[in-house]
């Protein structure tokens, strides 16, 4: 595994007697000590998205679904070297030719829709992402011949999406999903497959593996960008109560300040006003607005930063 593996996965691995090796800075590197050792030791290396039998495998999942859902519309599949997505496509394919199947990126590890760009997999400079299950920086060759005529989408999404796609899933289904797991969701709320709004879509969760830390992450980062957990600065006075003033008001629209700091030395407007950064959390956007609204009305500069605009989080919040 990479060194970036989540230690969830490590541990989880060495509960079932694998004997773990941690090399490389990603999977790239960590597939070519992988190969190394295979040949040094005579082992067997398994491809885990482009051994065939490791496709036939996962198509055993599209197999599940379309034996336990009736109707289905469309199936989304989170797609890193593109095993699971030729996997599902080859079974759901067969079965009923009518349904959609969609692949779905982090934009940070988009080896497929590169592949679909060139016609074929090439090598792709993958980020750190929090879709880590799907850093793969290039598409399986069996993946790709199997899946590329089945696959009705490839769509991409934006990190921030899969934050709040996470989130959702912690609230509203009280399940904790990985990254790449919540990747399908974070494809519908970010808007990207409108065409299937009211209709019957199968997600494929592939993974619950999230470190603590990571996930207490990514709970913050999907309240930012839902509009829930905002920061803003305001200039106020500097006199005994103008901070005391301010929490009066913030507090008097319900809302709780998780930090607060102000700054004197470098308001050059005013040597008797303060600049005050203050980050808080909301019940949901609209709250948000109601907050804004109120400080507007009281101080002359209110500004907030990085506030997503409400179009951005209409389409979330339907899930």
């Amino acid at each position: 595994m990479p060194i970036t593996a989540p230690i969830m996965k490590i541990q989880k691995c060495k509960e079932y007697n694998a004997n773990v090796i941690m090399e490389g800075r990603n999977m790239a590197e960590a597939k070519k000590k992988a190969m190394q050792l295979a040949t040094e030791n005579r082992w067997t290396f398994i491809n885990g998205y482009d051994n065939p039998r490791v496709i036939a495998a996962q198509g055993t999942i599209g197999l599940e679904i379309m034996e336990q859902v009736d109707d289905i519309d469309a199936v989304v599949v989170p797609t890193g070297g593109g095993g699971l997505l030729a996997g599902v496509a080859v079974a759901v394919k067969t079965l009923n030719p009518s349904i959609k199947v969609i692949g779905v990126e982090s934009e940070r590890c988009a080896s497929y829709t590169k592949a679909i760009e060139h016609t074929s997999p090439i090598h792709t400079e993958i980020e750190a992402t929090l879709a880590d299950g799907l850093a793969v920086p290039q598409v399986g060759y069996n993946a790709w011949l199997t899946s590329k005529n089945l696959v009705d989408k490839m769509v991409v999404v934006k990190e921030e999406w899969i934050a709040v796609a996470i989130l959702r899933f912690i609230e509203k289904e009280k399940c904790v999903v990985e990254g790449a797991g919540a990747c399908g969701l974070a494809a519908i709320i970010s808007g990207t497959l409108e065409e299937f709004k009211g209709k019957r879509v199968v997600l494929i969760l592939t993974g619950g593996n999230i470190d603590t830390t990571l996930l207490g992450r990514c709970i913050e980062r999907g309240l930012a960008a839902d509009g829930r957990l905002v920061k803003f600065k305001v200039k106020v006075s500097d006199r005994p109560g103008g901070i005391s003033e301010l929490c009066k008001i913030i507090s008097s629209v319900g809302v709780s300040i998780k930090d607060i700091m102000h700054e004197r030395a470098w308001v050059a407007s005013d040597i008797f006003s303060v600049e005050v950064k203050v980050v808080c959390e909301t019940r949901d956007y609209n709250h948000t607005i109601e907050l804004r609204d109120r400080l507007n009305s009281k101080y002359k500069k209110v500004v907030f930063d990085n506030l997503p605009k409400r179009e951005q989080v209409s389409s979330s919040t339907d899930y």
